[in-house]
């Protein structure tokens, strides 16, 4: 008799202890993937791309935010604010003092954007605002009726759409100007205040320069590649 009593009370706790594994088992099935994050060291950014994660925090709000129809910047305005493709626009209104230099009265309005009831428009978005001498580059326009057409050949903006800027039928579009003071691509790319041509459509995919590379680029020339083996040293 005490021997089946051994048997049945083995068997129980076998069972209880199966019941046991099994729930917790399950129970952590249930439970979320959870992956370490392992924040990046501030250095490990190539310098010329670093720049491109700089709004990354805004993207998300990018995506969700509605077009407004009634107040869309062009391509066309865009540089009629600029002598040249790619110099620093000009100040199209009137600043608040005169002689400031920018980083405590241009930046309250295009560091983040937004827009902007006086002048009925969305304030473009700075790719350097750590650059706080604004006014260093970037000057008002005081005349517009002195100056007159000249000869001098001015350049043409890039082309957009139509693959114009593709290396291939359907690969990304490449970047048709330099990097420089512009890594930050989202400021001119995405937002209420970007020109509607160049308006990204994903800008939740933040990490621009995995696909779109730039056409400018240094080569520099090669000799003759010869592998050096035990029989054939030079």
């Amino acid at each position: 008799m005490r021997k089946r009593l051994g048997i049945i009370s083995f068997f129980v706790m076998l069972f209880i202890a199966f019941i046991t594994i099994w729930n917790f088992s399950y129970q952590k099935g249930l439970e979320e993937g959870y992956i370490t994050i392992i924040e990046p060291p501030s250095n490990s950014y190539i310098p010329s791309e670093s720049g491109v994660f700089k709004r990354s925090e805004h993207a998300f709000d990018y995506t969700k935010m509605p077009v407004d129809e009634q107040h869309q910047r062009t391509l066309e305005t865009y540089y009629n604010n600029r002598a040249y493709p790619g110099a620093p626009p000009s100040i199209p209104h009137p600043v608040k003092k005169e002689l400031t230099m920018g980083g405590n009265v241009c930046l309250q309005c295009h560091q983040n954007g937004g827009f902007v009831e006086k002048f009925n428009a969305y304030a473009p978005v700075t790719p350097h605002p750590e650059m706080v001498n604004c006014r260093q580059c970037h000057v008002t326009q005081n005349v517009q009726s002195i100056f007159k057409e000249i000869a001098f050949y001015k350049a043409k903006p890039p082309s957009v759409g139509s693959g114009a800027n593709n290396a291939l039928p359907g690969s990304p579009p490449m970047m048709p100007h330099q990097l420089q003071m512009r890594e930050n691509c989202l400021s001119c790319h995405a937002g209420p205040a970007a020109p509607k041509e160049i308006r990204v459509t994903h800008p939740e995919r933040i990490n621009c320069r995995q696909c779109h590379l730039p056409t400018i680029t240094e080569t520099a020339e090669f000799g003759v590649f010869v592998r050096q083996s035990e029989d054939h040293e030079e």
